[in-house]
């Protein structure tokens, strides 16, 4: 025998009633740990599952298992030939033994060499013990434990499947379901559809970071089952999903963390109970589907666009992660936030079908992009671009797709940014914009930009400001009034004044008047204001004046 043998965990680590027993939790009881036990084959066993506790002195205890047992014996039988030895092995392997557990104190004090090769090369778990044990009392302690692991898995049991008929019945969604059975499994779990994008996560106890990095890659290396089973190189619990007949997606619960990292690979074992609570979670997912009408990828995507633009992730890393898995690219891309607004309910054309339509346009057009409801009345679309590639064509896309179902849509873009952890500025631009933009006026393009914010629709953006009221009622309020007691026309006489910059001549042309007659009001104006109209400062203060009188007009149709 080569190199030293490993130890087993402490007796600290005993194991806890409820849960499967293992190997590894045997070996920490301290019934069994005053033995000194020393694992030397089968290393990366230790997390297999012991369902009896089984003591032998025969040459051929294996046509007495049924699978499952933990085998403990003095070695008296043994044989010592080593052909005989592989067999022994062989047969205890071949029935699906939990182990094999020697105790180095009557007939060998130092473990059989052949004994040690047979074990490590079927990867059976090998126990040495190098002190005497009881073994009648270990059988007594471990029975016990697995008698009350019966009980509460029973509990348990019950206590899922209430759980998830409660949600059923009062018609849970998807999120609620699989918040239930993050919770009752304590392990991070996950929704995804045929494409492996991840819809829902749960992260547990983990970080979402933890759960979703490189998400589509490690999805992919884990292979597809029929039923709820172990999967793949990281040991995936997953259970299929199916939609009216067809396969839509699957459920994936991911290995204890704190496990994998006190007892390696044993880590990645999962119970009855966490199986159970899979598969009712993938029922409960199934009939809610049927249930709620908003297909899992159109709230996945809401979900990420409000995060995005409410800044609700913890970090950067977990944005990232997040909209990766949602299969928006992430590496050397910036992003530009494109929002749509309907006009109301005269449009005749639901929210949805709105969202719809424009998910369609997008993805036909390769377009990577996240496409969600943010409000009522208002779609966000969230595009990715490529190294150089300008966000001209893609949001022209989206603006006339809007616009032949919708003509009354306004599309507005925000500015462009490097990372999702600036989305929200972009965003909010966009918010800026869509609140400019002034109904009814058309600059030739399917969207408004930044750069489409004149005078004119800062003001029109500020139309609900008192402020703004006020400093136009003490502005021009007298004017207006004069016009509304006597008839006259004086506050489009100070319009066409000053559009022609103070120009006597250009402004009379412009309002079909005589000379004279532009001087006369011009000074009826001047007299009613109490202000010297020459003074360009002035004229600009009533030119600000008139204009946001217009836009207040116009926002109160």
């Amino acid at each position: 025998m080569t190199g030293a043998p490993d130890q087993v965990p402490s007796p600290a680590a005993a194991p806890v009633r409820g849960r499967v027993l293992t190997v590894a939790d045997v070996l920490a009881l301290p019934v069994m740990a005053a033995g000194r036990p020393q694992v030397v084959a089968g290393e990366s066993e230790l997390g297999r599952s012991v369902r009896w506790v089984h003591i032998t002195e025969l040459t051929d205890p294996a046509s007495f298992l049924k699978g499952g047992e933990l085998v403990l014996t003095t070695g008296m039988p043994l044989p010592r030939e080593p052909a005989l030895v592989r067999r022994y092995v062989d047969e205890l392997a071949a029935v699906g033994a939990a182990g094999l557990v020697l105790e180095l104190v009557r007939r060998y004090h130092r473990p059989p060499e052949e004994l040690v090769r047979a074990c490590r090369a079927r990867d059976l778990p090998l126990v040495l013990l190098s002190m005497d044990v009881n073994f009648l009392e270990v059988t007594q302690v471990v029975h016990e434990l697995l008698l009350g692991n019966q009980v509460e898995t029973l509990r348990r049991t019950q206590e899922i499947h209430e759980t998830f008929t409660g949600l059923t019945l009062r018609g849970a969604g998807a999120a609620e379901v699989m918040r239930a059975a993050a919770e009752m499994s304590g392990r991070a779990v996950v929704l995804e559809n045929q494409a492996h994008q991840a819809l829902i996560c749960e992260p547990s106890a983990r970080t979402v970071e933890e759960v979703l990095t490189d998400w589509e890659r490690r999805s992919r290396a884990t292979p597809p089952t029929d039923s709820a089973s172990v999967s793949g190189p990281e040991g995936w619990l997953v259970c299929p999903m199916e939609y009216r007949g067809e396969r839509c997606g699957r459920v994936v619960m991911l290995p204890d963390r704190t496990a994998e990292q006190a007892r390696g690979p044993a880590g990645r074992a999962f119970g009855q109970e966490d199986t159970t609570v899979l598969e009712r979670a993938a029922m409960s997912l199934a009939i809610s589907r049927l249930i709620h009408p908003v297909v899992w990828e159109r709230g996945a995507h809401r979900g990420a666009l409000l995060d995005l633009a409410e800044q609700r992730y913890r970090t950067a890393g977990e944005a990232t992660v997040r909209a990766a898995a949602l299969g928006l690219p992430t590496r050397d891309c910036r992003y530009v936030a494109v929002l749509v607004d309907l006009p109301g309910d005269e449009s005749g054309v639901s929210i949805a079908e709105l969202e719809e339509s424009l998910v369609k346009e997008v993805t036909a057009a390769g377009v990577p992009a996240l496409v969600g409801e943010l409000g009522a009345g208002r779609i966000g679309v969230l595009v990715g671009l490529r190294h150089t590639q300008q966000w001209g064509p893609a949001v022209e896309l989206i603006g006339r797709a809007a616009m032949e179902l919708v003509p009354q849509a306004v599309v507005s873009v925000g500015s462009e940014v490097a990372g999702l952890s600036q989305a929200a500025r972009s965003f909010r631009d966009a918010s800026h914009v869509a609140e400019s933009a002034l109904p009814g006026t058309s600059s030739g393009k399917s969207y408004h930009e930044l750069s489409d914010i004149g005078l004119r629709q800062l003001l029109y953006a500020l139309r609900s400001d008192v402020r703004l009221q006020g400093y136009v009622e003490r502005q021009v309020g007298r004017l207006i009034d004069y016009d509304h007691r006597h008839n006259t026309d004086l506050v489009s006489t100070l319009r066409h004044y000053l559009d022609a910059a103070g120009n006597k001549t250009v402004a009379a042309h412009a309002a079909d008047l005589s000379r004279q007659t532009l001087y006369q009001r011009l000074h009826t104006i001047q007299r009613l204001l109490g202000s010297d109209l020459e003074s360009g400062q002035r004229r600009t203060e009533l030119h600000v004046a008139l204009t946001a009188l217009d836009v207040l007009r116009l926002g109160s149709r």
